[in-house]
C-alpha cells in the first residue's frame, strides 16, 4: 500500500449505507477503509484495537453516541484524525454545530462521489474542506446579530409581543408612545431578520426569551 494512501473510518448507524460507502471508496486506489462503526462507542472500540484512520466520515444522527459527541471526543483524544460530517441534514444548526464540535468539513450524503473524494483529500492534506454549503451557513451564523445587541427595552417589548396585547396596549403598559413602539418593532425586525409579529414570537420561543 502506498504511503500516500488515505485511511478512512466510516461511522454511520445504517449498515447498508456503510457497505455502499466501502464499495464506492474501493474504486479509489489511494483510499483504504480501515474501520467502520455504527456509532461513536463502536468507533472507540475500533480505535482501541489500533485501526486508526486519517479521516472519519461521520454521520450526525446516531443512537448511543451521535456525531456531535463523537466528533468532540475525537478532537480531544485523537486530534490528528480529521472529521468529515456526512449527513442528509443540511439545516444551519446541524452544520454549524458539527463544525463547532471539530468537523473539518460537511457534505451531504447525496453529494457526487467526486466531491466526496475531493473533501477526503483536502482533509488529509489540510484538515479542512470548505464548500459552499459550509461557507454559506457559517457566514449567516456570524452575520446574524447576537441577542446581546437587543436593548433592555427591546427585550421587554419582545416578551410583550408574545402576549395577546395590542401594540397600543403594549405602549400603555411600557409607558411609551405608540411611535416608540413602532421604533422598537422596526429595530427588532432588522436585528432579528424577521418581517412580522409572528416572526418575533417564533424567535422569542426558539431562543428561550419566553417559555411555552
Amino acid at each position: 500500500m502506498s504511503t500516500s494512501t488515505i485511511k478512512i473510518g466510516i461511522v454511520d448507524d445504517h449498515l447498508l449505507f456503510r457497505r455502499g460507502m466501502i464499495a464506492l471508496l474501493r474504486e479509489y486506489a489511494d483510499i483504504e477503509v480501515v474501520c467502520e462503526a455504527g456509532n461513536g462507542k463502536q468507533l472507540q472500540e475500533c480505535l482501541a484495537a489500533g485501526r486508526i484512520p486519517d479521516v472519519v466520515l461521520m454521520d450526525v444522527n446516531m443512537p448511543v453516541m451521535d456525531g456531535y459527541d463523537t466528533t468532540s471526543w475525537l478532537k480531544t483524544n485523537y486530534p490528528d484524525i480529521a472529521v468529515l460530517a456526512l449527513s442528509m441534514y443540511e439545516d444551519d444548526k446541524s452544520v454549524i454545530k458539527m463544525i463547532k464540535c471539530g468537523a473539518g468539513g460537511y457534505v451531504l450524503k447525496e453529494c457526487h462521489p467526486a466531491e466526496l473524494k475531493e473533501a477526503v483529500t483536502a482533509l488529509k492534506q489540510r484538515g479542512v474542506y470548505l464548500n459552499e454549503l459550509v461557507s454559506g451557513k457559517m457566514y449567516r451564523s456570524f452575520a446574524k446579530p447576537a441577542e446581546t445587541t437587543i436593548s433592555p427595552k427591546e427585550s421587554e417589548f419582545l416578551k410583550l409581543c408574545c402576549s395577546d396585547l395590542t401594540y397600543k396596549e403594549i405602549a400603555d403598559l411600557m409607558s411609551i408612545s405608540p411611535r416608540t413602539v413602532d421604533n422598537h418593532r422596526e429595530s427588532l425586525f432588522m436585528k432579528l431578520q424577521v418581517k412580522s409579529r409572528v416572526g418575533l414570537v417564533l424567535y422569542a420561543i426558539k431562543n428561550n426569551v419566553v417559555s411555552v
